[in-house]
């Protein structure tokens, strides 16, 4: 959603970087790129204004100019405005002292609240509650059919005692809701409303006899992230008329600039709690100010990824599989598990874009297919026991009946083949203490067994004398002074598939340290 932004940003910021200190002409230059970038990104105008204001009063004040790195700090004091006018701090849900807490959904047709109910409910579920859906949503055709279905995919009860389109007082559902709910023992109840295709009196007033009806905890306004600049107007209009608690954006996944929804906390004063960044149910979850401004200035939400992974891997599991690849025991088995567990996280685009300096391979990283994960574990599916137990038991004809069954070729189950045995054997020796093959200086992985920081290392022994090769090819090209030569192969991740190690070279800087 805010890939545009984000690249003029760090354009914004290249120029600073190696600059020991900043003139006024440098702050102008970048505060002005800033100022195209908020505006490219539809961010509303006055929150431009601002937002440039303040940084600009910043970047010229004591915190830089007494800085050791003032390009740093000048990202630092762009980070911590973005932080502002997005809320700040997370704002929670605030449940009812007496059960059941009632939130309310408001937006335009079209803005996805049906579907963010069902997201919503399938959160309060996951989180220890009992949620109960409510259709109010009488008037779009088969509105209250599909609150049905996204409830039942959700695992959540929905009430719907109306048929729907156009039949049915929206207003006495709301309230018999509460009766319901009370009696079912639900102790949160989501109210899904209808909506218009554009502001109008008929619209307001619905919601906001819904709202005189139920009195709900939370009011939330769900607000599409690719309206534009029409965006703040219709939340300034449903803030008069319903006076909402709160803000949900969804199709963060979209391709639109998205800076207006940026606005929609500075215009309107009230926060943004959540955002759904996709279709499944599972892509929603509360909206951090801090963690979203890190994300759009390319440092990456790694806070929002060990979440996820604390939710996917169990703990226990997790360290009996690191005590199996460092014994070497490591299976097919263990391996789609983990597999299993990576699925359960989302998107793997989703996860790569969370780590910081990803904003340079966006391209690469959108054209990663989750689907691939599908056919690996479509090969190890269609081993036997045994031979995922035992892959090194996998010959030729064994290979021809797994491509068979998986439906893949030969080649693909040679390459998963080859790739989890080199793969294992670095782990195993990146478990014990040796740090990454070909890289030299590295010890262990924290946490791994392996030597200790600090500890005292043995005096090195002098070399008896210069070791020659028991490969009569390499011997022979060492006596004349030549480069010993390639040995090809895919390496543990796929490197040097063509010409093996010769054809990857490293970076100047790199070589400079070896």
């Amino acid at each position: 959603m805010f890939d545009s932004l984000q690249d003029r940003l760090q354009s914004a910021f290249t120029s600073l970087r190696g600059k020991g200190k900043l003139s006024p002409a440098d702050i102008d230059a970048t505060v002005r790129e800033i100022r195209l970038a908020l505006l490219e990104a539809d961010v509303a105008v006055p929150v431009v204004r601002d937002f440039v204001a303040s940084v600009t009063e910043r970047a010229n004040g004591v915190e830089v100019s007494k800085a050791l790195n003032p390009a740093q700090q000048v990202i630092k004091i762009v980070n911590d405005e973005l932080v502002t006018i997005l809320g700040g701090e997370t704002r929670r849900v605030r449940f009812a002292k007496t059960a059941p807490t009632v939130i309310m959904l408001a937006g335009l047709q079209g803005a996805g609240k049906t579907t963010l109910a069902g997201k919503l409910g399938r959160w309060l579920k996951d989180n220890g509650h009992s949620p109960m859906l409510v259709a109010c949503d009488l008037q779009r055709p088969n509105a209250v059919q599909q609150l049905e279905v996204v409830g039942q995919q959700a695992g959540v009860t929905v009430f719907s005692p109306e048929p729907g389109n156009g039949v049915g007082n929206p207003v006495a559902v709301a309230t018999a809701s509460i009766a319901e709910a009370r009696r079912t023992l639900h102790d949160v109840v989501v109210v899904d409303t209808a909506g218009r295709l554009g502001i109008d009196a008929e619209l307001m007033k619905q919601a906001s006899d819904i709202r005189d009806a139920v009195d709900p905890d939370e009011v939330l306004f769900v607000i599409d992230s690719m309206t534009g600049q029409d965006a703040v107007q219709t939340a300034q209009a449903f803030a008069d008329g319903v006076d909402f608690t709160g803000v949900v954006l969804t199709k963060l996944d979209g391709d639109a600039r998205g800076g207006a929804a940026l606005s929609v906390r500075q215009v309107t004063g009230r926060p943004i709690m959540f955002a759904s960044s996709g279709e499944k149910l599972t892509d929603f979850d509360v909206f951090h100010p801090d963690r979203m401004a890190s994300r759009i200035l390319d440092m990456g939400d790694v806070m929002t990824l060990i979440e996820q992974a604390e939710k996917a891997f169990d703990a226990d599991e997790a360290a009996k599989a690191a005590e199996k690849l460092a014994g070497g025991a490591f299976t097919l088995n263990d391996f789609l598990a983990q597999l299993e567990a990576i699925s359960k996280m989302g998107s793997m685009s989703k996860m790569l874009g969370m780590l910081p300096g990803m904003g340079q391979f966006k391209d690469q990283i959108a054209a990663l297919d989750d689907k691939e994960l599908g056919k690996i574990k479509a090969i190890i599916l269609s081993m036997t026991p045994a031979e995922r137990e035992n892959p090194k038991m996998i010959d030729g004809s064994r290979r021809a009946r797994i491509a068979a069954g998986s439906g893949r070729q030969v080649s693909d189950v040679n390459q998963l083949v080859t790739r989890f045995f080199d793969a294992s054997k670095m782990m195993q020796q990146m478990a014990k203490g040796g740090g990454v093959p070909g890289m030299p200086g590295m010890q262990g992985l924290p946490g791994m067994p392996g030597k200790r920081a600090g500890a005292r290392q043995k005096p090195q022994q002098k070399k008896k004398g210069k070791r020659t090769s028991g490969n009569p090819a390499k011997r022979a090209a060492e006596a004349q002074g030549k480069p010993a030569p390639s040995q090809g192969g895919a390496g543990a991740f796929g490197f040097g598939q063509q010409g093996g190690d010769a054809d990857f070279e490293l970076p100047k800087e790199l070589r400079d340290l070896l």
